[in-house]
């Protein structure tokens, strides 16, 4: 039966210049290469300048997105921004986005914060929007400057994180109903409360006035993330009705080595169907699976009818899957 699909028409990327590698974080914290690589997998990072806002991350990547899928800030009836590190408390950055992009007057814009897992979050939504009809194009964005909310004096968590941005250009098109379609397949949003002090920011606007630094439970993080991740990935592949053994790539959200393995392992696919860019980005938050699929095209590592099997799991706690065939 014939059935709306939603399409990844393009991606693009963007990482700021600055380059900070372990060897550096080893002269401002109490740390080392071997430390940080051997327990994270995580071997540098990009840090944004001082005058690079969210929205100037977002808005490189959502260009490059736009010039691969060949449409203009015209053709869009949607921009949604994954982050939880916004230029402004308000307006959102997908707004900033949308007029300096200069599309049409009256397309909406607005941000989600589902921290590691707002891509999922977003694509999900806007995969509903498309098959409900009520739009045809959207520009979906995960973008964070994590640098800023970061607390450059605590091992635990400075060696983590890093600044980036990804996009996708989807559109709506004509599928089977099958997992041979091209587009997203199936998607699975998840959230549990109850975790909420395993894995948090220190403020907020109406907590402190500031946004403070993050703090993790790192044990309980990554004891819940393996289990999550692979629930999701297992519901998503189910609900389209594939299997394991048609997944061309797993690409999971780019925490830290030591979980993605867990999570391969877990669902049984090899380790060259695992990609990897934890090692070069550090932990991007909302960024890092839009980030990485991107990278991944560019590179020639994802191709034309792959299909990719994306999990996700961050602070709320939330987690979520996607299936897509490019």
């Amino acid at each position: 039966m014939k059935c709306i699909r939603t399409e990844v028409i393009g991606c693009g990327h963007y990482l700021p210049a600055k380059v900070l590698t372990n060897d550096d974080l080893s002269k401002m914290v109490e740390t080392n290469d071997e430390w940080i690589s051997t327990r994270t997998g995580i071997r540098s990072r990009h840090i944004a300048a001082d005058d690079e806002m969210t929205s100037d991350q977002g808005f490189k990547a959502v260009q490059m997105a736009m010039k691969n899928a060949n449409i203009t800030a015209e053709d869009l009836d949607l921009i949604v921004v994954a982050t939880a590190t916004p230029d402004n408390t308000t307006p959102a950055t997908a707004c900033k986005l949308a007029g300096r992009l200069g599309v049409k007057s009256g397309t909406p814009a607005f941000d989600i914060n589902a921290a590691c897992s707002g891509f999922v979050y977003a694509l999900t939504m806007v995969d509903s929007m498309i098959r409900l009809g009520q739009i045809k194009t959207a520009a979906v964005i995960g973008v964070e400057t994590l640098s800023r909310i970061v607390d450059w004096t605590d091992r635990n968590t400075c060696v983590l994180f890093g600044d980036g941005a990804g996009a996708m250009i989807v559109r709506a098109s004509e599928g089977e109903g099958t997992a041979k379609d091209t587009g997203v397949l199936a998607t699975k949003i998840y959230a549990d409360g109850t975790q909420t002090e395993n894995l948090y920011s220190t403020g907020g606007v109406a907590l402190t006035k500031t946004a403070g630094f993050v703090k993790m439970n790192g044990k309980e993080v990554f004891k819940f993330a393996v289990g999550a991740m692979c629930e999701a990935s297992d519901y998503v592949l189910n609900a389209a009705q594939a299997k394991i053994e048609d997944v061309d790539w797993l690409l999971p959200h780019q925490a830290n080595s030591r979980i993605i393995a867990g999570v391969g392992q877990k669902l049984g696919i090899s380790d060259e169907k695992v990609i990897i860019t934890v090692d070069h980005h550090g932990n991007t938050s909302a960024a890092s699976i839009p980030l990485a699929f991107s990278e991944s095209v560019a590179n020639g590592k994802i191709k034309k009818g792959d299909l990719i099997l994306i999990p996700a799991m961050g602070a709320g706690f939330t987690w979520g899957g996607l299936l897509i065939r490019l």
